[in-house]
């Protein structure tokens, strides 16, 4: 039972993680897990996790990066093969020598071998943080393929280093010669084994499978699951890498996926969508592991009377500005010397932010953790808690340092000459509607076709709408101008209603249950951000609760919701005729997109007021529909802040117009 709750508590964290980064995406969902995993683990749950590092690889690590294999284009990485190496290889290695000739000097309490076992754990960057990383930053494309070329291959050179320098702490005994065969041996090994074995998997086991007639998609995406598993765990008992092993089956996975199998299979698809799945689990167990274990390894610390408190964090701060000047520094000697790239601006930049990517993660985690409690006289491993520690909070300050450094540094390239390329507030609503036109399309089936023709055809009249009215000078204030107008148009709404009741044309009831539907429009356009997720909440609970009866409980009688409906297009006719002579001294597209809110509103009444039953299934199957395009929109301006089309505050303002749009078709729910 302890096992399922944490599971389940770890998934429900992932999912919160999501959440909180749609609320803020400025801070990168890593950080997120990173934090909600250390409160999770200071919490007195009584939940404990207790880690192994070798299920750790296997588990996280190997299925992550034969993903990695599968979609990294290898073209692109043989290209930059010189690059790579001299990141994966000479980099590690370089790393390890004076890392750990300097740690054994800053703490002389951790011991010389032990020291190039920490520098060694501490080389390598982690593939699954740099994606992470870069799926809301957007690098520059060669400087992406060389991070993820690197992350692939560097994983290897790092842990044979850690294996010989911990060996040589419990056996005081190392071998140049012999280390730096057997890492050639392991490195080229790994490879090897992970591509004979994917080429023996899809001879044999297809061709088993083809003649049991058992091959069909379930058993294909099954095995493919089980591959990296399967290749890891082969290579490590052979004794080469296993995590190599798993890069080269995923690698000529994809080759072989592209020269004997069409684009747009029925495999494909779901291979696709099972992976998204799969990896949007794993990243998120990843991270949030990450930071359950901070908690303990920081108080085993801190608790030590040995220690002293402020050196151990300054010990985090001089390694990881260690790190990096090292990868600096060696990033621009390759640059220069061996690319032969001409000094600069460009090429001061380009070493920065190849510098600033290098993240550490779960590898550096899972390896510190592996470090064995005893030597081999069963005596205590030297400084084994202060090893983790200084792994763990370089992970947290690499992670923090790229999150916050690098779109600092990306968008000043940005204004060198590629700024035009963000969107504005204008056309970044042009790029949403069209977004949205065409996922409601890929919806289109025998049932709710016509629903979703009708919606598609308000989307298109709306995109048209902004098409044909031109760019504003500076920058298109969508959200000021909105709020302005609608105001105008609730007041002119309410002065309405007054007139009405005071010539006896409407009851007080009616009126009052009137001045409510109003305040919660208002809240839902012109209210602050938590007033409008505290107001959403409310509403769709509200239809959930309606749902679960089986029938609409009103907040008022029959007979008063029909007179709010008739007062509603009353007022609303009279805040159309106030608005339309603003459309030539306000901006334009701004007032349309108001009077549309209205008569949207009008239509939708009106149809209450007199359809029939097969009408209003019409109708409520289409607001289904409608609530579903703006999820689509919001996904897709999720999508284009996480690939760097728009800027922080122009992704806040877009939040904004599709709220607008939410609103048009809550007010209606609103007056049942």
């Amino acid at each position: 039972m302890e096992t399922f709750l944490i599971i389940f508590c770890l998934l429900a964290l992932i999912g919160l993680s999501n959440i909180l980064n749609r609320i803020m995406p400025a801070i990168p969902v890593p950080l997120f897990q990173v934090a909600l995993g250390a409160l999770f683990a200071a919490f007195p749950t009584g939940i404990y996790l207790d880690l192994e590092p070798e299920l750790f690889f296997i588990l996280f690590i190997a299925p992550l990066l034969y993903n990695d294999g599968m979609r990294t284009p290898r073209e692109e990485l043989w290209k930059l093969r010189g690059s790579i190496l001299a990141l994966a290889v000479g980099l590690v290695f370089a790393t390890v020598l004076l890392g750990g000739y300097g740690i054994h000097a800053m703490a002389p309490a951790i011991p010389l071998s032990a020291a190039f076992a920490l520098a060694a754990i501490l080389s390598p960057t982690d593939a699954v943080a740099v994606g992470a990383l870069s799926g809301r930053i957007k690098l520059p494309k060669g400087i992406l393929r060389l991070l993820e070329g690197e992350a692939l291959m560097n994983d290897a050179s790092g842990l044979v280093a850690f294996k010989f320098a911990v060996a040589a702490t419990l056996t005081g005994v190392f071998s140049l010669p012999k280390a730096a065969l057997s890492f050639i041996v392991i490195a080229v090994g790994g490879l090897l084994c992970g591509v004979v074995l994917s080429v023996l998997r899809m001879i044999l086991v297809k061709s088993v499978l083809r003649r049991l007639g058992i091959e069909d998609v379930t058993m294909r995406m099954l095995i493919q699951i089980l591959t990296p598993f399967a290749l890891y765990l082969v290579a490590e008992e052979i004794g080469v890498s296993g995590i190599l092993a798993v890069v080269g089956g995923g690698l000529f996975h994809a080759f072989a996926r592209d020269r004997m199998e069409p684009a747009m299979t029925k495999f494909r698809v779901v291979s696709s969508s099972t992976w998204t799945v799969l990896l949007f689990i794993l990243n998120g167990l990843v991270f949030l592991i990450m930071g359950l274990q901070i908690p303990g390894v920081t108080m085993a610390v801190l608790n030590d009377p040995k220690l002293d408190n402020f050196q151990a964090i300054g010990y985090v701060a001089v390694i990881t500005i260690g790190l990096y000047g090292l990868r600096f520094v060696w990033v621009h000697l390759f640059n220069t010397f061996v690319l032969k790239i001409k000094p600069g601006q460009s090429s001061w930049e380009t070493s920065l932010l190849t510098s600033l990517s290098g993240v550490r993660g779960a590898v550096t985690l899972a390896g510190a953790l592996s470090i064995p409690l005893v030597l081999q006289d069963g005596t205590p491993f030297p400084q084994r808690d202060l090893m983790i520690f200084l792994s763990a909070w370089v992970i947290l300050a690499t992670l923090l340092i790229a999150s916050t450094a690098l779109p600092l540094f990306v968008r000043r390239e940005r204004s060198h000459g590629e700024e035009d390329m963000r969107l504005t507030e204008r056309t970044g609503q042009i790029r949403l509607l069209e977004m949205t036109i065409q996922a409601l399309k890929e919806e289109i089936n025998a049932e709710n076709r016509k629903a979703v023709l009708s919606v598609i055809a308000d989307y298109q009249g709306k995109l048209l709408q902004f098409q044909s009215q031109p760019e504003a000078a500076g920058r298109c204030v969508w959200q000021d101008s909105y709020k302005r107008v609608q105001l105008l148009a609730l007041e002119t709404e309410r002065q309405e209603m007054e007139r009405l009741l005071n010539a006896g044309e409407i009851e007080p009831e009616v009126a009052r249950a009137f001045e409510k539907v109003q305040a919660h429009t208002e809240v839902l356009i012109l209210g602050g951000r938590f007033q409008w997720v505290v107001k959403t909440l409310q509403l769709a609970l509200r239809k959930l609760w309606r749902r679960l009866l089986g029938a609409s409980p009103k907040e008022w009688g029959e007979r008063t919701a029909h007179a709010l409906k008739k007062l509603k297009v009353k007022t609303s006719k009279a805040a159309i005729m106030k608005l339309k002579p603003l459309i030539n001294e306000e901006e334009p597209c701004v007032v349309l997109s108001v009077i549309t809110f209205y008569h949207k509103a009008m239509d939708r009444i009106e149809c209450s007021l007199t359809s029939s039953e097969q009408q209003e299934e019409f109708e409520d199957r289409k607001r289904d529909m409608e609530f579903k395009a703006i999820q689509m929109q919001r996904d897709g301006l999720q999508k284009l802040y996480a690939e760097g089309d728009v800027s922080l505050t122009t992704l806040n303002n877009l939040r904004y117009f599709v709220n607008t749009m939410e609103a048009a078709i809550t007010e209606e729910e609103e007056l049942e």
